[in-house]
């Protein structure tokens, strides 16, 4: 038995890298940007969902990271190997390669887009306090 079927978490993870996976797949075929809905809409909720499962925490276990998830799918992609180990100038990809790097890296500038706010919001909605005032200048 793997360990997936036997262990939740990993199994959300990997639904959840699939789902991820899929959607920049249907990007490709509809030839819409990640940016756009319903596309970013339906990122942002796999997002949400990594978040609530802690998988988006340091040292998370799994991690889903703009960089795991981005290092997962250069390797279903085969991107590793296609491009020998490392990353050449644009201008001498492949289509299908550099439409694949770019698909990432929109992913990714997301992901990591989101993070960052999401670790943010307490800073910037932290109750006012009746001692506190605005300041004025």
């Amino acid at each position: 038995m793997s360990v997936e079927k036997t262990n939740p978490a990993m199994a959300l993870a990997r639904d959840l890298v699939d789902r991820v996976d899929e959607i920049l797949q249907d990007a490709v075929v509809s030839g819409q940007p990640l940016e756009l809905d319903p596309q970013r809409s339906q990122l942002f909720e796999l997002f949400v969902m990594a978040d609530a499962a802690g998988f988006l925490q340091p040292d998370a276990a799994p991690d889903l990271s703009c960089d795991e998830i981005a290092r997962e799918l250069a390797a279903r992609w085969d991107l590793a190997r296609s491009l020998g180990g490392a990353l050449p100038p644009p201008d001498t990809l492949e289509p299908k390669q550099l439409r694949s790097l770019r698909l990432l890296w929109s992913f990714m500038r997301l992901w990591m887009e989101w993070t960052y706010a999401w670790q943010r919001w307490e800073e910037f909605h932290e109750p006012s306090s009746p001692t506190r005032t605005p300041a004025v200048h």
